[in-house]
């Protein structure tokens, strides 16, 4: 009997399927499917609270969760951990059956607090606290390595994100062979570059600078970053797991088949339709970048060739990196909302 997709391409290669920002059923569809971890991010709240079918479920939450604080920012971190518990406690089926090495759930909070470490610290504990599965994710700035490192310490499991070039990924790994050596803690850790959303930001960048670039050129851009930067950590033997994350297009899973990696996607639109699409099964990630592409982006593109360069860019840089901030600025939209949400709704009661 044929396996469906996903199944074949864990069968086939080390790649791993993870789902992205799930409700509870898609938890479950995506487990059948193969998928191996989860990552929610600070919009999943706001997208709960909207959706047709569980908005109601999301509301009666958020209206016990106000007897709970009269802080609406705390109200909404709690809410955001009841709703990704229930997710996570799906997710523990695979966490056991792998022995805890799959299975987790990556939750990252309030996204206008951070650039203060502590607050990133106190709200990895909290949220570290629901679950065995739980994945703490936080950005890879100048404040999220500084909590990054303490929370290392702790042996908690973490997810660097909003990571989209080298430079970023090179001081996360150096930062935690660092700490591992010192303290003999190596808590499982990932980096996630986020090639879809690098590849739409740029898309928009090109666009707004009027550049003459090839559209053929210009579309291979965020995955020829990503090999650039699978291949370093490979031959530098660092000890992080490579999860691909915010996926635009069906390219940011297909190209990436046959590395060892993890690419989270959204149930709707990606996951679905790669298995009703039901492609065969073949490793590309490994296929050479052409020279003419390579140098004409380096050429023409100033913010690839920040993405793509070992130095590009400095600690203090990455948070004001245009794609950082532009993938930021979608959570900080979401969590407003909420917040707005919650104040409506205190009034109210």
């Amino acid at each position: 009997m044929k396996q469906d997709y996903f199944h074949r391409v864990a069968a086939l290669t080390p790649t791993k399927m993870w789902i992205n920002n799930v409700t509870p059923p898609e938890a479950e569809w995506a487990i059948a499917a193969g998928a191996m971890g989860c990552t929610q991010n600070p919009a999943y709240t706001w997208k709960m609270l909207n959706h047709p079918e569980y908005k109601d479920n999301a509301l009666a939450l958020l209206d016990e969760t106000l007897k709970e604080s009269d802080d609406d920012n705390q109200v909404e971190c709690i809410l955001q951990r009841k709703l990704v518990k229930g997710i996570a406690d799906k997710f523990m089926t695979v966490y056991e059956r792998t022995n805890g090495e799959h299975g987790y759930v990556s939750i990252q909070g309030d996204p206008i607090n951070e650039e203060d470490p502590q607050v990133i610290i106190d709200e990895g504990r909290k949220n570290r606290a629901m679950s065995p599965n739980i994945m703490i994710k936080i950005p890879a700035t100048e404040a999220g390595l500084e909590a990054m490192g303490i929370l290392i310490e702790e042996n908690t499991p973490l997810n660097a994100t909003e990571i989209m070039g080298l430079s970023q990924v090179i001081d996360v790994c150096e930062m935690y062979d660092k700490i591992t050596a010192s303290t003999k803690k190596k808590p499982i850790m990932y980096y996630s570059l986020i090639t879809g959303i690098y590849d739409e930001w740029l898309g928009k960048e090109v666009e707004k600078l009027g550049i003459d670039i090839s559209p053929d050129v210009l579309y291979q851009a965020g995955m020829v970053i990503a090999k650039k930067v699978y291949k370093f950590v490979h031959d530098r033997g660092y000890q992080l797991g490579f999860i691909g994350g915010g996926v635009r297009g069906l390219q940011h899973f297909t190209e990436m088949v046959g590395g060892d990696v993890c690419i989270t996607m959204n149930w709707r639109g990606h996951a679905d339709k790669l298995l009703e699409l039901d492609q065969p099964v073949v490793s590309r990630l490994f296929n050479p970048v052409q020279d003419h592409v390579l140098d004409e982006l380096l050429a023409k593109v100033p913010a690839f060739r920040q993405a793509y360069m070992e130095d590009g860019l400095k600690v203090d840089e990455y948070e004001e990196y245009g794609p950082v901030m532009y993938f930021r600025d979608m959570f900080i939209s979401a969590w407003e909302n909420t917040l707005k949400l919650i104040k409506e709704r205190r009034a109210a009661s």
